[in-house]
């Protein structure tokens, strides 16, 4: 075996973190009944497994074993995915939404490290610039997820409301028909005479 490269972790760890995704990402999109977001979830799901068999081929082909790092909550996050919760809540307890907005950070300094060679760079470059789509691609769907939200709430507010209003329709009507009642009850009595 060749010597240990001080990226071999970093490289365990992307093939097994996204070979993970890959697999609850597709089980979600087989759930979703949104066709838009099942599009984009086949998406990025395809690029996460292929991710994951990219960096695990690169391990070995350095010489080294491809031995995937545990998850604990990998199991959870697959009920989740499999689980009839909404989209949008899906998102949130997944965790997708932490790696939403201006694009990942983490990966900033991973040229930092000099000793990363040719066909690992060009798989590492690669792999930053898919995900920096892909971080795309879900903070539009999210975007998208949270109108449906709020067009899906505003007719239950409107509802609420008209019938509020058609409550106090109703109360003042009644009062007037008993007001009407105590008319009508009144001008019946008759009147004793003295």
């Amino acid at each position: 075996m060749s010597e240990r490269p001080s990226y071999l972790d970093l490289l365990i760890g992307i093939a097994s973190f996204e070979t993970r995704a890959g697999h609850y990402l597709t089980a979600w999109a087989d759930k979703t009944s949104n066709d838009e977001l099942r599009a984009i979830l086949r998406t990025v799901a395809a690029r996460e497994s292929e991710h994951g068999m990219s960096f695990a081929k690169r391990v070995n082909e350095l010489g080294f074993d491809c031995v995937p790092k545990d998850d604990p909550n990998f199991e959870n996050q697959m009920v989740i995915a499999r689980s009839n919760m909404g989209d949008l809540e899906k998102a949130e307890k997944l965790g997708i939404t932490k790696y939403l907005g201006d694009g990942i950070t983490y990966f900033d300094t991973v040229f930092a490290d000099h000793s990363i060679d040719i066909r690992t760079g060009e798989l590492l470059g690669r792999y930053i610039a898919e995900e920096q789509d892909t971080t795309r691609l879900l903070t539009a769907c999210h975007h998208v997820l949270q109108g449906q939200a709020a067009a899906a709430a505003a007719p239950d507010l409107a509802a609420q409301i008209d019938v509020s209003s058609l409550e106090q329709k109703v109360d003042a009507l009644c009062r007037a028909v008993e007001e009407l009642r105590q008319i009508v009850c009144a001008q019946a009595m008759p009147v004793n005479a003295a």
